[in-house]
């Protein structure tokens, strides 16, 4: 893939990760996001969340099974600095709107509301992934270090979901799509492994 394209395929990107927030801005100022706009954008920021970790998460079985998309790794560390980006501001509604700022709400909160106190420990465990996403990090950390520490996004993302399942009523299937397909991607790691370690055995029998 030549330069001017990768730059154009970046700034689409970005384009389309800020939409949600500049959607919302325009809703606050206008006055037209609809009779509860607290839980408008709590919904609005935690769906991208969702949706924004679920592709960084699916591009390296996408790479592994078509080698030809091996450019889409350019792309992961942006999605995942935009799926934190999205994390906190859905922690900050709860903080700010929820809560009021008030310490003991958010204790209160975290303890007795079973989905605040996963949803809370999904941000936490985002939270090294993004501070360490730095080359600098990568090169302080070494390789393989800096990839076990990596591994948490994958309980950030089952205890996400987790967090969606347990915030809507009971019966509602809304997060059953975005399991479906997590699970998948979860699921395909390591079977991509082990087709892999054939692959190489095989070459070299």
């Amino acid at each position: 893939m030549n330069r001017t394209t990768l730059v154009l395929l970046k700034t689409l990107t970005w384009i389309a990760c800020l939409a949600p927030v500049a959607w919302l801005v325009y809703g606050a100022v206008t006055n037209s996001l609809g009779p509860d706009p607290t839980a408008a954008i709590t919904f609005a920021t935690g769906l991208t969340t969702l949706r924004l970790l679920t592709l960084s998460l699916a591009i390296t079985p996408l790479r592994q099974l078509f080698p030809r998309l091996s450019w889409l790794i350019k792309f992961r560390r942006l999605l995942g600095l935009f799926a934190f980006f999205y994390a906190t501001l859905h922690l900050m509604t709860w903080v700010a709107l929820y809560t009021a700022f008030d310490v003991n709400a958010m204790n209160s909160d975290i303890v007795k509301r079973r989905f605040i106190t996963v949803g809370v420990l999904a941000w936490l465990l985002l939270f090294p992934l993004t501070a360490t996403s730095t080359n600098w990090a990568i090169r302080k950390l070494g390789g393989k270090r800096w990839n076990r520490l990596h591994k948490l996004v994958y309980f950030a993302a089952v205890c996400s979901i987790v967090h969606y399942w347990w915030q809507v009523k009971t019966g509602v299937l809304t997060p059953l799509p975005m399991t479906v397909v997590l699970t998948v991607l979860l699921a395909a790691r390591p079977v991509l492994a082990v087709w892999k370690r054939r692959r190489v055995a095989v070459a070299a029998a």
